[in-house]
C-alpha cells in the first residue's frame, strides 16, 4: 500500500470513529434534540419597530403583528418589503438556534445545508470529511 493511500485509509478511518461517536451520540440525544428543534420560534422586529414577525423552525410565519402606525405611510411596497426584511432576519434567527441546538452531534454546515434543501452541497461536505479535508 502506498503512503497516500495509507494516509487515505487513516482518513477514512478516522471519519468513520466520529460517525459512530456523532451516531451514538445522535440516538441517544435525538429524540430531545428534535423536539427542541421543532418547538424554536424565533420573533424579529424591523429597526423601525413597525413590524414584528415570529416564524418557526421551517421558518414559516406564525405571527406577524403591525404597528397601527404603518398605516401613516401609504408606501405599501416598502411596507412589504419592511415586512419581507423583518421575515428573512426571523428565518435566519430560527435556522441559527436549529443549528446550535443540532451542533453536539451534527456539523452546524451540514445541518444548515440540510435544513436548506441542499443537497450537492450536503454531498460536498461529506465528501470533504470522508477525504479528511474537514
Amino acid at each position: 500500500m502506498t503512503e497516500p493511500d495509507r494516509r487515505q485509509l487513516d482518513g477514512f478511518r478516522a471519519y468513520s470513529e466520529q460517525l459512530q461517536v456523532k451516531l451514538g451520540a445522535l440516538v441517544e440525544q435525538g429524540p430531545e434534540l428534535a423536539r427542541r428543534a421543532r418547538a424554536v420560534q424565533a420573533t424579529e422586529t424591523s429597526p423601525d419597530g413597525l413590524v414584528s414577525v415570529t416564524v418557526g423552525p421551517q421558518g414559516r410565519v406564525v405571527r406577524l403583528d403591525l404597528d397601527p402606525r404603518i398605516y401613516r405611510n401609504q408606501d405599501a411596497r416598502a411596507l412589504a418589503d419592511l415586512i419581507t426584511e423583518t421575515i428573512e432576519h426571523a428565518v435566519w434567527t430560527a435556522e441559527d438556534r436549529v443549528v446550535e441546538i443540532m451542533s453536539g452531534v451534527a456539523d452546524g454546515e451540514q445541518v444548515r445545508a440540510m435544513m436548506n434543501g441542499d443537497d450537492e452541497q450536503v454531498a460536498a461536505i461529506v465528501d470533504d470529511q470522508l477525504r479528511g479535508r474537514r
